[in-house]
């Protein structure tokens, strides 16, 4: 990936936990490298196919004005992804704020916070076999497609299957969506939780019926774990349901700990 970077933007403004830094203001600098794709206006020479970093700069001193926060990691946090919403060709950044001024009474050169934020690419397994099973696919995907810190949202075609895992139930729909995503792992999760529970989903039997079943199978590379959460998704690469629809949106998509692409996964599966 590319990088446009930007160095020591000065920039006086009203952050701090103290009433006198909220008052009286101070200077800051701005150190940040935007991960995209140059080639294209370099080949061209069309600005409009790149970042216009003098732009980003103008962007940055007037969210700075309009904004006070308490501490750097607020700034640091809203601001990058402030960046990222308003730059849409930018897929990462790297951003650091400085505090050179700080009220330490220690002789310092510098206090800052430095994140990396950025969109990530995901895939999610969604299902439905009670009631209106097309209508709650349809919520969930207007859901998704509301939120600011999700984009470039696709959907699979929907399949008619039949239930997985024993319990005697509904044939289930079945798609699934393909997005890009500032949202982590957890939240994610919670968003999808937040989602389900719109559609009155009910967590009663495993495997059993519901009116919507949202799963998260993959998030970049990622390979994670924790109490609520394990991606890939477990057992995905048994099932057609999830394979065949996944296969339709990113074929060559490899499992990070499998290492096969999901076609490969799928012709294994099928020809078992």
């Amino acid at each position: 990936m590319d990088e446009i970077r930007i160095e020591n933007l000065n920039l006086y403004a009203y952050h701090g936990v103290y009433e006198e830094e909220q008052k009286n203001g101070q200077n800051f600098f701005v150190n940040l490298t935007l991960y995209t794709d140059t080639q294209k206006a370099g080949k061209s020479d069309d600005l409009s196919l790149s970042i216009d970093y003098g732009q980003v700069c103008l962007f940055i001193a007037k969210w700075m004005k309009e904004h006070t926060y308490k501490l750097l990691e607020a700034v640091a946090e809203n601001l990058s992804e402030a960046i990222l919403l308003q730059f849409p060709l930018a897929r990462e950044i790297d951003f650091e704020i400085c505090k050179p001024e700080a009220p330490i009474p220690l002789p310092f050169e510098n206090v800052s916070v430095r994140i990396r934020r950025g969109w990530h690419p995901v895939y999610l397994s969604v299902g439905s076999n009670m009631g209106n099973r097309s209508g709650y696919l349809k919520l969930a995907y207007d859901e998704l497609n509301q939120n600011s810190r999700i984009r470039n949202l696709k959907s699979s075609s929907v399949l008619e299957t039949k239930p997985y895992g024993g319990v005697e139930q509904d044939d289930f729909m079945n798609a699934v969506f393909a997005l890009d995503t500032m949202l982590t792992p957890a939240e994610l999760l919670e968003e999808l939780h937040r989602i389900e529970q719109m559609a009155h989903r009910e967590r009663k039997i495993h495997w059993g019926p519901r009116t919507l079943d949202l799963d998260i199978l993959l998030y970049d590379k990622l390979i994670y774990e924790d109490e609520n959460l394990i991606i890939p998704h477990v057992d995905m690469e048994n099932r057609e349901f999830v394979l065949k629809p996944l296969c339709e949106l990113a074929p060559n998509y490899r499992h990070p700990i499998l290492q096969k692409t999901i076609k490969q996964l799928l012709d294994g599966l099928q020809t078992e």
